[in-house]
């Protein structure tokens, strides 16, 4: 079986969507660029066996939120996007604010927020006047640089994917992390199949959802979408903070809101909310 590493999402999107020399039996995208494939560009992926162990939160991602579409998709890991703090116990004990810490004063110009203006604006909930505030604090919206903004001491506070954070926690105690209680924008990791390609059996992931593979899976900040009953006697050696950070409580996860794919229409008003939130230059 032949690996390659393409350079970035969009380099994948092409391997699947053209005609090139080798054509993969199988990619892995997040669902931000997997939802801009059209179905045709897929053929259907896994079996009802290895799905059934998901959670059932998993099934409309399966089917890149399509209300009946076919299983185009199997999401083998989820993310929220959480609040990574560096020597900042102060507004670690204020966790409980949650999002809102992201306004404190004195994070303004010490805050690294994602380069999705879409993200951005799910943190300051869709309210106009939030996200203006939001922007006039950010340093930075970097997703490539802003943990090295966060390490280096540029930035104090980064909103990060929780897959990224994991493996820093274990090994850097200047570090502290909020996972907001209200729930927060989430993001998928899918592995699929280009129409046409040959068939890829998916049986080899039931052995990621299991021990002895899933604990270091777990170690390395990706959480298969499994029932939190399956995970907490996996997390359980794991430090408390980690441990809530890999299994939240169900209340939270309840609250925390997938990315369907944006209407022509969403998307026009979203630019708008964006644009007319812009900072007064300086």
């Amino acid at each position: 079986m032949l690996f390659r590493s393409l350079d970035g999402p969009a380099e994948v999107r092409a391997a699947v969507t053209t005609e090139p020399r080798w054509r993969p039996a199988l990619v892995q995208l997040s669902d931000g660029w997997a939802g801009g494939l059209r179905p045709s560009a897929l053929q259907t992926i896994g079996s009802g066996a290895l799905f059934s162990r998901l959670d059932s939160s998993a099934a409309a991602v399966s089917r890149l939120f399509a209300a009946d579409g076919p299983v185009l998709a199997f999401p083998w890991a989820f993310n929220p996007w959480v609040l990574l703090l560096r020597n900042r116990p102060d507004l670690e004990r204020r966790g409980a604010e949650g999002w809102d810490l992201l306004l404190d004063p004195s994070l303004t110009g010490a805050l690294v927020l994602p380069s999705s203006p879409r993200v951005v604006i799910e943190l300051a909930q869709g309210d106009g006047e939030r996200l203006r505030r939001l922007r006039r604090q950010a340093l930075a919206f970097d997703d490539r640089d802003g943990l090295n903004l966060l390490l280096d001491g540029r930035a104090e506070a980064l909103v990060i994917p929780r897959q990224q954070v994991v493996p820093l926690l274990r090994r850097d105690p200047r570090l502290a992390v909020v996972l907001p209680e209200q729930g927060a924008p989430l993001g998928w990791n899918l592995l699929l199949s280009p129409a046409g390609s040959a068939a890829a059996p998916l049986e080899w992931l039931a052995e990621i959802l299991q021990p002895p593979l899933l604990p270091r899976v777990l170690a390395a900040g990706w959480v298969p979408p499994l029932p939190s009953t399956v995970l907490e006697p996996i997390v359980a050696p794991f430090p408390p903070a980690i441990r809530r950070l890999l299994n939240p409580p169900a209340a939270v996860l309840a609250r925390c809101r997938s990315l369907p794919p944006l209407t022509p229409q969403e998307r026009l008003r979203l630019q708008a909310l964006w644009d007319g939130a812009e900072p007064p230059a300086a």
